[in-house]
Parts: C-alpha cells; sequence; structure tokens
C-alpha cells in the first residue's frame, strides 16, 4: 500500500473510532459477499462495517486512544463503528451471528472501555433507549397526575377550611387583630399533610423508573 493511501487509510479509521458511540470487532472468515450485504443492512444505516488491516487498526486505535489487545487483531477483521445506539447494534449482530456462526464477535470498545464477547451479548440483551425512555415517561406521567389530583385535593381542603369572605372593610380589623401564626397553622399543617402524601405516592414510582435499565 502506498504510503499516502495508508496515511489517508488511517486517518479515516482514528475519525472513525472518535466519532463512534462504540466499536465491535469482529471476524468474518467464511462469510460470502452477500451474508457481508445482509449484515451491512442489519446493522442499519447509523453503523458503519468496514473490513480493516490489522495492522492499520492498530495504529489508528492508538491514535483515537483507544486500546485494543493484539491478540484481537489477529485474522481478517471488520469493525462496526456505531453511531447509533450501541444496544440495538449489539441485539443486530446477536441475531445475524445465530444464522451466520462463521460471524465472531471478538470484542469491542463501549464507553470508552474494552468489552468482552459476553458483554456484548449481554448488552444485545437489555432494552433499547428508546423502550427506556418511553417506560420512564410513562411513569413521569402517572406520577404528576397522582400528585396534580392530590394538590388539588389540598385546595379544595384548604377552601373548605377558610372562613366566608367579608367586605374589604369588615376584613382588614380582623387581619390586625389576629396573630398572623394561629391563621397560617392550619394551612401549614394541609401543606405538610399533602406534601407527605405527594413524596408516599410519587417516589417508589421515580425510583421503579431509575432501576429499569438494570433488571
Amino acid at each position: 500500500m502506498a504510503r499516502p493511501v495508508k496515511e489517508a487509510a488511517v486517518a479515516e479509521l482514528t475519525e472513525d473510532f472518535k466519532s463512534a458511540n462504540a466499536t465491535y470487532l469482529t471476524e468474518y472468515r467464511g462469510l460470502t459477499v452477500t451474508s457481508m450485504k445482509e449484515l451491512r443492512r442489519s446493522l442499519g444505516s447509523d453503523t458503519k462495517y468496514s473490513v480493516v488491516k490489522n495492522t492499520l487498526t492498530k495504529i489508528a486505535a492508538k491514535n483515537a486512544g483507544v486500546d485494543i489487545s493484539d491478540d484481537l487483531l489477529v485474522g481478517p477483521s471488520a469493525l462496526a463503528f456505531i453511531k447509533g445506539d450501541p444496544i440495538d447494534a449489539a441485539r443486530n449482530l446477536k441475531n445475524f451471528q445465530k444464522e451466520n456462526p462463521l460471524l465472531v464477535v471478538k470484542g469491542g470498545i463501549y464507553e470508552g472501555k474494552f468489552v468482552t464477547t459476553a458483554e456484548i451479548m449481554q448488552l444485545a440483551d437489555l432494552e433499547s433507549r428508546e423502550v427506556l425512555l418511553a417506560k420512564l415517561a410513562g411513569a413521569m406521567k402517572g406520577s404528576l397526575a397522582k400528585a396534580a389530583r392530590i394538590f388539588d385535593a389540598l385546595r379544595i381542603k384548604l377552601e373548605a377550611g377558610a372562613p366566608a369572605s367579608a367586605p374589604v372593610a369588615e376584613a382588614a380589623p380582623a387581619v390586625a387583630e389576629a396573630p398572623a401564626v394561629e391563621e397560617a397553622a392550619p394551612a401549614a399543617e394541609a401543606v405538610a399533610e399533602v406534601t407527605e402524601e405527594v413524596v408516599a405516592e410519587v417516589a417508589p414510582e421515580a425510583a421503579d423508573a431509575a432501576e429499569t435499565p438494570a433488571e
């Protein structure tokens, strides 16, 4: 390979490493051209699946600050540079591998750290980001609806316990005579009571939503 071509290839690979949300390293030995096309299609337009030279990949990975073991850069290699959701890409790789066992997933880079084949397969079993966000949004919507009902109950409670309205001229002396603290106490107690109800009902659902990715 001519030096300018080699430098251009390394520069492109380096940029791919830097811009990817995750990178999965595979060995495609035995796959047909048709199978490779099917794999690229299954990974989607957000993933760049490239056949690479191991020596150039090693240089590019080093330039990008990515640590890939030399043991993985053996045999015919191809890299999947994920620009979209790494979980979706891992799932697509796993599904393709079920039908095409000649594809070998050797490892990869996820969130800046090296991940093993087993860890990539674990990622494949997780729910996608869109599904998790939808669940979180549903939980938050339900919690906010409950909070709205509770605060509405507070308003009704305060209105029911408030004295009848009086003309401004008559109300002013009453305000001056009554201690402010005594007047405010019932409202403060009602607010505290309803606030406790809000926390009791909303907090568990928010916690459940936060724990959802770990299931």
